[in-house]
This record gives structure tokens, sequence and C-alpha cells, in this order.
């Protein structure tokens, strides 16, 4: 498919968060000198921020880093639901980590959502707070049993849910469970509010500002691409993927791109967050626009560099949201990235055992909502001495047999066929057949390369070995990205880091044009 066709949908020709696009943030400086605090934390989104506002209430002084625009990575890129309700996963859980350590992964998140409504009433946030039913259901007879497995998990853990068919919209499905009481909201007018009090509260954010290492010598310090550094007692390193990666946290970890349209609908929507378990994958939840209710349809997950045509993924799910509500008018779609632990639990504590100072937060696994606030507070915790009870189940220096070891043979299996086939793969397009604003790999010189043209004909040309490992990065023609297939890294047309964990630019071969 060529962007040509692409402009004959109803879709936006450009990808947009709404809440990037209804939310105008502070800026704030680049670091540009030396500077000590108590904690330093590497990245400013939904973890990052919720524990430098939970330090900073203990008095503690800290500084906050984001190596692009505050709020402008996953988090500016949800479905924002609150639920603890995360998929078909409770039987799963407690089938590998036992009763106990199951019961904690739900009063985690649940503990994060209660406090997150309360913050949002005491302070009276202004962000769509809205409670609803969450269901996770299935669309065919073929995954029934599984449904059934994972109720009689609720019960077991004392989860409240229920049995619901048919379910209250009418999308296809078989069956559902309800677990009542969760939310939605505008996340970056919630974050918005919370970082204010943060800054009123002393912590200091520095925008635009890449962390290259953590050096641990007489004292930590991170050190910035710029060549400053932040000297700190404490060390949170939020930026998704870890920047700074002692534990190897990139075998650990793989990276999932998922697709949002937001849709004006014909039909009314009854309520309630919903997200399917089977192929395809479906998530629908209502939000305001402009005073008019409509619905935020998503799902098509893949692995990052591994889409075949990215902007299908939005055609399909605009099919979909044509035939369950019909649609008005499509003013927003976006696509997020997540990373996904080798057994679905985020990785939340030190970053390995022999560095008790530096603690990570990564792996929210699509629900960074209600993990990303847990892990402010179970590193919070960590950090002034208060024990947690939700704190070892989300261990990073844990290591189950099953399915960790399973899991992390095919992940790594995965990258060194990625690895492999980009090496060796054949280059299919020739520079003077791109259209205007197409971008594709191409043969340069004798040698790989990327290329794309924008709409005015200016021709691009960047190296396509990603910066991280080596690994050939591929075109992402739906968000007009390089992306690589082996751990996620994304950089922009002219080969600027978007995504880490790569953090040096691909450098640039050529600029051909006006």
């Amino acid at each position: 498919m060529n962007n040509n066709e692409q402009l004959n949908t109803s879709l936006p020709p450009v990808p947009e968060s709404l809440w990037r696009a209804a939310n105008t943030f502070e800026s704030y400086p680049k670091l540009t000198e030396d500077t000590t605090a108590d904690v330093a934390i590497i990245g400013a989104g939904i973890a990052g921020i919720t524990t430098a506002y939970l330090l900073a209430q203990s008095g503690l002084s800290v500084v906050l880093l984001e190596a692009g625009k505050v709020l402008d990575g996953t988090t500016g890129h949800t479905t924002a639901k609150v639920s603890a309700q995360h998929g078909v996963i409770f039987d799963e859980i407690m089938h590998h980590f036992g009763h106990e350590q199951a019961r904690m992964y739900y009063e985690g998140n649940a503990n994060a959502a209660s406090w997150m409504r309360s913050l949002v009433k005491e302070k009276q946030i202004d962000c769509q707070w809205a409670d609803e039913d969450a269901y996770v259901y299935i669309q065919s007879d073929d995954h029934i049993k599984k449904l059934e497995i994972e109720l009689t998990a609720y019960g077991k853990l004392n989860i409240p849910g229920e049995w619901v068919d048919p379910l209250p919209i009418p999308v296809p499905s078989r069956a559902g469970i309800r677990m009542p009481g969760q939310a939605r909201f505008h996340p970056l007018a919630y974050l918005h509010h919370l970082l204010a009090s943060a800054v009123k509260q002393g912590v200091r954010v520095y925008e635009q500002t890449t962390v290259t290492d953590v050096e641990e010598e007489s004292s930590l310090k991170v050190r910035t691409y710029n060549g400053s550094f932040v000297t700190a007692e404490h060390i949170v390193v939020a930026s998704h993927f870890p920047v700074y990666d002692p534990g190897f946290y990139f075998t650990r970890l793989h990276a999932e791109r998922s697709y949002a349209v937001m849709v004006e609908p014909e039909r009314p929507y009854a309520g309630g967050m919903y997200i399917s378990d089977d192929d395809p994958a479906r998530s629908l939840r209502a939000v305001v626009h402009n005073g008019k209710e409509h619905i935020l349809f998503g799902g098509e997950n893949h692995k990052t560099g591994q889409g075949i045509c990215t902007f299908g993924h939005y055609e399909r799910l605009e099919k979909y949201a044509a035939e369950t509500f019909g649609i008005r008018n499509i003013p927003f779609r976006w696509s997020a990235q997540d990373l996904i632990s080798i057994d679905k639990v985020p990785y939340i504590g030190p970053i390995t055992g022999r560095h008790e100072r530096v603690y990570v937060a990564t792996g929210f696994a699509k629900w960074g909502m209600t993990t990303g606030t847990m892990a402010g507070h179970l590193l919070a915790d960590r950090i002034t001495g208060r024990d947690n009870p939700h704190a070892e189940v989300f261990d990073p220096a844990r290591f189950k047999a099953d399915p960790g070891f399973k899991h992390f043979i095919v992940e790594n299996v995965n990258v060194a066929k990625e690895l492999i086939a980009g090496k060796v793969g054949i280059v299919h397009k020739n520079i003077n057949e791109l259209g205007n604003d197409e971008g594709a790999v191409v043969r340069h010189n004798g040698k790989r390369a990327g290329a794309y043209k924008d709409t005015s004909g200016k021709l691009f040309l960047v190296d396509t070995t990603c910066t991280h490992l080596g690994c050939e990065v591929e075109w992402n023609n739906g968000e007009r990205s390089w992306d690589c297939p082996c751990h996620g890294s994304r950089f922009n047309y002219e080969g600027h880091v978007i995504e880490g964990p790569a953090v040096e630019d691909l450098p640039i071969l050529d600029v051909q044009g006006q």
C-alpha cells in the first residue's frame, strides 16, 4: 500500500494523540551544567512523575530528566484505562507465581487505582475521570474454557468479577468477565497537575536531556549526552526501555506496537471499557472530545519493526468501528509502544542485586496507568525505607523457570533471526521509484540504506543499522519512522532517536532536493 491509497480513507493523514493535542505543557530547560540531588529520575512518564511527586512529598530533592518532551512517549499515547483487569492473566500468574503473588499483583494495581481516584477527588483534578466497569471478553467459542478458568481464578483470589453474556455493546463476542469499579480518564490532564505539584515542591525538571550512562564509583552519577552530570544518592531508571542496562533487560523484554483510532460514532455507546483476549485484539472505551462522546478503538498488536504494512492496522480498526458503531468522523489516530517482560509481570525494584541504589521500572505491558502509578509507590517506599507488601512479585531479580526460561529463549531466538534476516534481506525499492511522502529500504552506493521522500520531494537517506546492537531497521509507513525489530528502538526519517534503547541517531548518508 502506498501513501496515495492511505489518503483515500477517512483516517487523518498524520498520526496525533488526542491527549497531546488537547494539552499544552510548560517547556522545561535542558540540563547544561552539573547538579546534585537526593534522587535522579530518568524518564518523565507516569512512573517517573509519580515517583518524583511522592519523593518530593517526603522531603527529598529530586531531579527529573527527559530525553525528549515531557509525556511525549508511551504515557502520551495510551488508551488511558485505570484498571486492575489486565486481560486474561490471573490464572496464569497464579499458576506460575503462586496464590499469594497473584493476589499481590491484583492488590498492587487495585491500590494504585484507588490512590489515583482519591487524589483526583481531593485535589479536584479536571481530567475527565469517570468510573467504569471493565470487561475482558472472547470473540469465539474456541476460548470459552480459558475464560471459565479465569473466572475461577477470580474466585480463588477474592477478586470481584462476574460472567457476562451477552456484552452490553454490539461487538462480536461470545462472553466476558466484568470487573466493577474501574475507571477511565485524560492521562495528561492528570499528570499535568501531578507534575506541577511536584515542581512546586522543589522537583527540578530538564527536557531534551538524553542520558547516556550511569557511573557508580564513590557516588552515583548520571551522565548526559552533552557531558553534564547529576550526582545523586539514588537513581531511578523509568525511561520505558532502560537507558542504563547492567541487568541485560534487552534480553528480557520485547517491544510491541498497538494502534488507536478515535471515532465519533453514528450509534450510541452503552458504556464500559472492553478488551478482547483472542485475535484480532480489540479494545474500546468512551472519551469526550469537544463536548461529544467518541469511542476509542484500539488493538492490532505486533512486535515493533515486524508489521508488514503499519497503516493497514489503522484501516482494520476503522473497518471494525464502521461495522460495530458506524463512523461520523475520525479526528485522531495514533499508536503506542509497550514493553512486555518474559513472564508478563513488570520489573520494578533494584536494577540488579549488585546495584541496590539504582532502580528500574519497566515492562508495563500496555497497563501503565496502574502499574506506572504502583511503580512510583514501590520505588518511593524503597528509597525512603518503608516496607511495601507488593514489592516481591515485581522484583526484577526474579527469574521463574516456567514461563521465564522458555520465553527468554523464544524472544532471543527471535532477535537473532531478525538480526540475520536484516543483514541478508533483499532490498526491493529503487530510490527513483519513491513517491512523495513515501519511505523504503533502498540500495545507495552499493549498500543498504533507508530513504524517505517528504511531501515536497526532498530525499533523506539514513544508515539502517540500529545504533543499539546492530539490527537493521524497517520503515513504518503509518508513523513515518524507522523501527528496529530486535529491541524496539525507533528513529524519525532524519535518523533522530524517538524511542530507546538506542541513544545514538542513525547516521545521515545524504539529503537531496530543496
